[in-house]
């Protein structure tokens, strides 16, 4: 058989366009993003199925929906310059305070950091309201308690915080720059500013401990004031 030009590519084969079908049927029909080796159970051992869901990518690039990766796992997601027309169709609910965005900010740079760590930073008291909104929208969690008197809890974000932002690991937070940018910081910084690089492995660190089998908010001062610029929350 004479090989191809090279401006013409080769057709899968009938057994690789089945394998993509079946990629394909699995994402679609999946309540959540896959990880591959789930994806994998459905092949026989040895399967290449990075190839399959990269040629998959490729095949719905320009289209109306696209195969992107977040979190680790692959899913299918309407395509970036098309949400607007998903506008209609939106629920609208109200955003997070500016209280639970720093906050939620602080524990996705600072990761695993306590409550004093957190007030430190923001500068003003994080009420306990606060984090619990964000525990319940499930994007932080508890990792552990720290090493220092009193063992506060130590917070960290989850997977279903990168699913939501659209983030593949936690490094894709923005950078500094992106931030000035968006208008997230302000422009007149102090000289030698600059974020931690973001890390949330889920091993815990030399000065965590475990949590122990203790009531949520064990531990945690109850009769406090809220912050100055706190309102109810509820997640976009």
């Amino acid at each position: 058989m004479l090989p191809l030009p090279s401006n013409v590519m080769a057709l899968p084969s009938a057994d690789r366009r089945e394998k993509l079908r079946i990629v394909e049927a699995l994402l679609f029909a999946a309540p959540e993003p896959l990880k591959e080796d789930e994806l994998a159970r459905h092949f026989a051992q040895g399967e290449d199925v990075t190839a399959l869901l990269e040629e998959l990518q490729g095949l719905y690039a320009g289209r109306g929906v696209n195969l992107v990766r977040v979190a680790g796992k692959w899913a299918f997601r309407t395509a970036d310059d098309l949400s607007f027309l998903l506008e209609r169709q939106a629920v609208e609910q109200r955003r997070l305070s500016r209280a639970a965005l720093e906050t939620l900010a602080i524990i996705a740079y600072h990761q695993p950091v306590t409550r004093a760590e957190i007030e430190e930073i923001r500068g003003v008291s994080t009420s306990k309201g606060t984090i619990d909104v964000l525990l319940e929208t499930g994007w932080i969690k508890l990792r552990g308690r720290r090493r220092a008197p009193g063992r506060p809890v130590t917070y960290g974000t989850t997977e279903a915080f990168l699913e939501h932002f659209g983030f593949e690991a936690i490094q894709d937070l923005p950078g500094l720059a992106e931030l000035k940018g968006a208008g997230l910081l302000d422009s007149n910084l102090p000289p030698g500013f600059s974020l931690p690089n973001p890390d949330d492995a889920p091993d815990l660190r030399d000065d965590e401990d475990p949590l122990e089998d203790e009531p949520l908010g064990a531990g945690e001062d109850d009769d406090e004031p809220a912050d100055d610029d706190e309102s109810r929350d509820e997640p976009t």
